[in-house]
């Protein structure tokens, strides 16, 4: 899987209201056009609640 850059997948949050679960803010990517690599990454982060963009960023620099 080609490596996600974080600030590639905020482009998909924008908008997106904290805090959010996991299947919130997958969703919300997909509903944002976000590609297959984007949204399998996404769905590697851990299941938490997301209180910022800055904590979605954290969980994706720490699946690589």
């Amino acid at each position: 899987m080609a490596t996600v850059n974080p600030i590639q997948v905020q482009k998909f949050l924008k908008g997106m209201e904290y805090p959010a679960s996991k299947q919130d803010v997958i969703e919300h990517a997909k509903q944002q056009g976000a590609d297959e690599n984007i949204c399998s990454t996404l769905e590697q982060m851990p299941e938490d609640e997301f209180e910022t963009p800055a904590d979605v960023s954290k969980a994706i620099g720490e699946i690589e």
